[in-house]
């Protein structure tokens, strides 16, 4: 199976050059598609370094990492798709735990637990705690028994995720995917992940407004239900 990495980019150009070499060591046979998310910095000249080994995508302005990803997902050829940050908070050595159970035909969607596997670092008690309400609001709404709903690391069956219906611009899309992968009735599986979080110091851009978006987000889908879902997937189901 080939192997497609998403990697939003904004205003990284300190961290940009040292995730590309971790992630082209990786050894799978895969595909990287970066988007330069209107960074004013010089990201987008030190991309240009790996033009040869990437497919390279830009907004003009900063729209979001929801619209960098669905930017992205017209250029995908692979058949699994995973999502990256920019900064090094997630680690590439984790791909091989991340899509083994789609490979094994196990799942169509997993995601990457910081809480599994022992003790994780965390950016701070405001970014845990919240992470921590955000996955119980998705469980209770949803049904589900994820443990960590905001991760970074989340790895779809491409035809799936090609298919759901997003709408996100900003970090949203965490929330707004979960939601429609639970509307579609796709169980989440989840791996241990390694994570070393950055502060807002280092330059952690999720802010609390951003929490309250994704709260709302979850609620809003679990409102209108499966009314959000394809009528192509709903029939999957059947």
């Amino acid at each position: 199976m080939k192997l497609t990495i998403i990697i939003p980019v904004l205003n990284e150009q300190k961290t940009i050059s040292i995730l590309l070499d971790r992630v082209l060591a990786v050894p799978f046979n895969k595909e990287v598609i970066v988007i330069d998310d209107g960074s004013s910095d010089e990201t987008w000249a030190v991309l240009q370094g790996y033009e040869d080994c990437c497919k390279l995508l830009r907004h003009s302005v900063n729209r979001g990492k929801g619209a960098a990803i669905r930017t992205a997902l017209p250029h995908v050829s692979g058949d699994i798709v995973i999502t990256q940050d920019a900064d090094l908070e997630y680690d590439p050595d984790d791909y091989s735990n991340l899509v083994r159970p789609i490979i094994e035909g196990r799942s169509e969607v997993v995601y990457g637990s910081r809480l599994l596997g022992g003790k994780s670092q965390t950016a701070g008690l405001t970014f845990y705690l919240g992470g921590r309400f955000l996955t119980w609001l998705a469980n209770t709404l949803y049904g589900l028994n994820i443990t960590d709903e905001p991760t970074g690391y989340k790895v779809f069956r491409a035809e799936l995720i090609k298919r759901l219906p997003l709408r996100s611009e900003g970090f949203e899309f965490c929330p707004e995917v979960t939601a429609l992968v639970a509307l579609n009735q796709t169980p989440i599986v989840e791996v241990p992940i390694r994570y070393n979080p950055r502060s807002i110091g280092e330059g952690k851009k999720i802010r609390w407004r951003d929490g309250m978006i994704a709260i709302w987000t979850l609620v809003r889908y679990r409102l209108k239900g499966p009314a959000h879902i394809p009528r192509q997937l709903a029939e999957r189901q059947k």
